[in-house]
């Protein structure tokens, strides 16, 4: 058996576990990266004397970089590879994150967080195709999902480490910690981590068959003598046309419109439910720790999709998840002052928005064809953080003209209705349709079958596309 159909139709082998667990770790300190400067802002602030607007910028100018990265260096690896991308990436996190905590000045450190969010952008993208990759076909909705659980979990946890690492070392050791949590990856990553099986069998670097034999040996498949032919959507597909012609164009347009409008809420929940909650109660404190619950949440949404995901296509789980969304927002606005239900609720904000990016991440690789994929992918997400730049200063600016925390919630609860909307559109698009994934599991199977009718005088049979 072809070692992609070995991947997509065997059970997980323990090495394929591995793949995720590590990618798993990964996204938990990408989490914990993405929101160290939302923990350290309060000393930062004390240490240089920060304006609000030069608190704004520090806050938001990693958020930026991220976007900046997902669009322009995502890309980089469906030339590269996976594997180079990811540990490449990681190199330059734990240099910029170094130097972040290093730096003397607002603006040498603005700098620095900038570059870092550059990579911190680039890396998602690469680790979330990796991973839908080496899941078989049954499990891989399941699999994503537990994926999922990486970045809200290392959020929650960073966010509670950073509080002693502060104490301890000032506002910058969550920064050392972070790198020294990415060194340690880089070298497990470099250790254990293959390359992408569609890579090298589509892009054929060098030394493509020694890789590829190398994973094939590692969940027991028999080695190959040469490389399996490169699938004809793999050499032939183009960037543009792959998100814009035909059906891709509405698949495309919705996948933006619907992760966008989560992406909107979901930064808006994570940057201002500690101002708000704090605002209403009086008790900053009590602000805090239902932020955090919000991010602890995003776990328990996470879990939530892997199991749905079982049963249900989950496009339509992530439809659900915006639709339960939509609801608890509502509730959570109606419950603004009493404390108990809004600890209560904050855990289920975090199931909605930090559990539904859980579930984009897990839907979006399979809409897109192995040679767009990261960068497709990186697009997606550069576009949403673009977003995530804007929502909280528009919340903020509203709140400014008269609304309150409550008519915040409904109208970022009403955000989310359109993600499930748009969501269960794109998967109304695939009707009697598989996706990309799916294809290229049947162009696989196609191969083989036309491998082993292969005649006695050794003319080459090619499948059908």
């Amino acid at each position: 058996m072809e070692l992609t159909q070995a991947i997509r139709q065997n059970p997980m082998s323990r090495y394929q576990w591995l793949v995720v667990a590590i990618c798993i770790l990964i996204t938990m300190v990408d989490g914990y990266e993405i929101l160290v400067t939302s923990y350290a802002l309060p000393a930062l602030t004390e240490e240089w004397a920060l304006s609000n607007g030069q608190q704004g910028l520090v806050a938001s100018l990693g958020t930026l970089g991220m976007g900046v990265g997902a669009i322009f260096l995502s890309p980089l690896a469906d030339r590269i590879g996976r594997r180079r991308h990811i540990i490449g990436a990681m190199v330059l996190i734990t240099v910029f994150m170094s130097l972040s905590g290093m730096a003397s000045s607002f603006e040498t450190f603005l700098v620095f967080r900038f570059i870092s969010g550059l990579f911190l952008g680039a890396i998602v993208p690469s680790v979330n195709v990796l991973v839908a990759e080496f899941c078989n076909q049954t499990r891989r909705g399941a699999v994503m999902g537990v994926y999922g659980i990486g970045l809200p979990l290392g959020a929650a946890l960073g966010g509670f480490l950073s509080v002693w690492l502060i104490d301890s070392f000032t506002w910058r050791g969550p920064f050392f910690f972070s790198a020294i949590l990415t060194a340690l990856l880089v070298l497990l990553s470099a250790a254990v981590l293959p390359e992408s099986v569609s890579f090298l069998v589509g892009k054929r670097p060098k030394g493509a068959l020694r890789s590829y034999n190398r994973i094939a040996a590692r969940i027991g498949v028999a080695p190959a003598a040469a490389l399996p032919p490169a699938p004809v959507r793999a050499a032939s597909a183009t960037f543009a046309r792959g998100l814009f012609q035909g059906i891709m164009l509405p698949r495309t347009l919705l996948l933006w419109l619907a992760y966008g409008t989560l992406i909107a809420s979901f930064y808006f929940a994570n940057s201002l439910t500690a101002k708000l909650v704090a605002e209403t109660t009086g008790d900053p404190e009590f602000g805090i720790t239902a932020q955090s619950l919000v991010a602890a949440g995003g776990v328990v949404g996470a879990l939530l999709f892997a199991l749905l995901a079982r049963w249900i296509h989950p496009r339509l789980v992530t439809g659900l998840v915006m639709v339960a969304g939509f609801g608890i927002f509502f509730a959570f606005a109606n419950y603004f002052t009493n404390n108990t239900m809004v600890l209560i609720l904050a855990v289920l904000v975090g199931l909605a928005v930090n559990g539904g990016l859980a579930a984009y991440y897990a839907i979006s690789p399979s809409i897109y064809s192995l040679a767009i994929r990261s960068a497709a992918v990186g697009l997606m997400m550069g576009l949403g953080r673009a977003i995530a730049f804007f929502a909280p200063n528009i919340a903020t600016a509203l709140q400014s003209r008269g609304f309150s925390p409550e008519d915040l919630y409904r109208l970022y609860g009403g955000v989310l209705a359109v993600s499930a909307v748009a969501v269960v559109a794109l998967h109304l698009t695939y009707r009697g349709q598989k996706d990309a994934m799916d294809l290229e599991d049947a162009e696989e199977r196609a191969l083989d079958e036309a491998r082993a009718a292969q005649p006695a005088d050794g003319r080459p049979v090619e499948a059908a596309h």
